[in-house]
């Protein structure tokens, strides 16, 4: 090289230059194909709970992180609603073992409904504390309130849940409605399963899935089976009242969760009080209509009603084999009431 000119060595430079820009001309957008491939790869990994890797039943995988510490895999639920075409608006008041509950539903002539507004009170029924007054005012408050919303007169209707029977004030309470001039319409635990499966079960979950509804006092276990619904009641999440032992409700709960048919058992849709506390912990910022719950080993309750219900829905759990327990915001079996009733 150092007998070579200035002018020479300029040409080899000039040379050598080139034959790299070619070279990276020809083999750079390859490498670009190669990476990009494996960061795309990563993106699609990383976003695994969107609605892009859909399964069965718009159901997707999600990881969460349990109160107990650790990870705990859980299928996500993208299922949506049909909504009501137009429809009107009915109202019903629940009088259940804990209180007042009041929702507004529009409804249209297919059956297909909507959540409109929901009230809830607590007027100690199940602690025997209500008075008349009580009653009147919550009655009145709720009705006023329904009216203003616009429901009709006739379109709002008054239910005694079959947990709320049980309580002696209850006889009380519907002796008031009764002197109001209100229709009072009592419901057995077998009916309200099965009015809680037409609220809650979409049509297309019939042939896979149950329903459970996790009340203070009773807990009951639905399911459809050849065109129609069966239904089954046990303890409510307040039995440790009566010092029930844990075991005892267990065992029982468990058996009769194994009356549920094997091909109805991959989805459960839960709703009730307690389901309704375990939501709030997984429920996502969005406000999702349906939240699925951790298994029931992901929680820790300290509260005496929580702890209970975990135990029954555990023993469903149990039972039923079932990984996903979707606990829907909107429903209650009183909605299915108004279902139930014509257009």
């Amino acid at each position: 090289m150092s007998r070579l000119t200035t002018f020479s060595r300029f040409l080899i430079t000039l040379a050598i230059v080139a034959c790299v820009f070619f070279i990276g001309r020809k083999f750079l957008p390859q490498v670009k194909e190669i990476v990009g491939s494996k960061d795309n790869t990563e993106q699609t990994n990383d976003n695994t709970s969107t609605a892009d890797s859909k399964t069965d039943n718009n159901t997707t995988t999600t990881t969460t992180t349990t109160t107990n510490g650790g990870n705990e895999t859980r299928p996500a639920f993208n299922y949506t609603a049909t909504p009501p075409n137009n429809g009107k608006l009915k109202g019903v008041v629940e009088l259940g073992a804990t209180g007042f509950n009041s929702f507004i539903a529009r409804i249209d002539f297919a059956k297909n409904w909507k959540l409109e507004k929901a009230e809830y009170g607590y007027s100690l029924v199940n602690e025997k504390m209500s008075s008349e007054d009580d009653i009147k005012k919550g009655l009145k408050e709720y009705i006023a309130n329904m009216l203003a919303f616009g429901v009709n007169g006739k379109d709002i209707h008054f239910v005694i849940s079959s947990g709320a029977k049980k309580v002696e004030t209850t006889d009380k309470i519907i002796k008031v409605l009764a002197a109001m001039g209100y229709v009072v319409n009592s419901v057995t635990a077998e009916q309200e399963g099965k009015l809680g499966l037409k609220c809650v079960l979409p049509k297309e979950f019939y042939n896979n899935s149950f329903v459970t509804d996790i009340g203070s006092g009773n807990t009951k276990i639905s399911w459809m089976s050849g065109g129609n619904s069966s239904s089954l009641e046990s303890f409510g999440s307040k039995y440790f009242q009566n010092n029930t032992p844990d075991n005892e409700v267990f065992s029982e709960v468990k058996g009769l969760a194994k009356q549920i048919p094997v091909s109805n058992r991959k989805t459960c849709f839960i709703i009730g009080g307690v389901p309704f506390k375990l939501a709030k912990e997984v429920r996502s910022p969005q406000k999702e209509r349906y939240s699925v719950l951790k298994s029931p080993a992901g929680y820790n309750p300290q509260d005496a009603q929580v702890k209970s219900g975990v135990n029954i829905y555990k023993a469903i759990q149990e039972a039923t084999g079932c990984s996903q327990f979707v606990f829907d915001w909107d429903a209650n079996f009183t909605i299915g009431y108004l279902l139930n009733l014509p257009y």
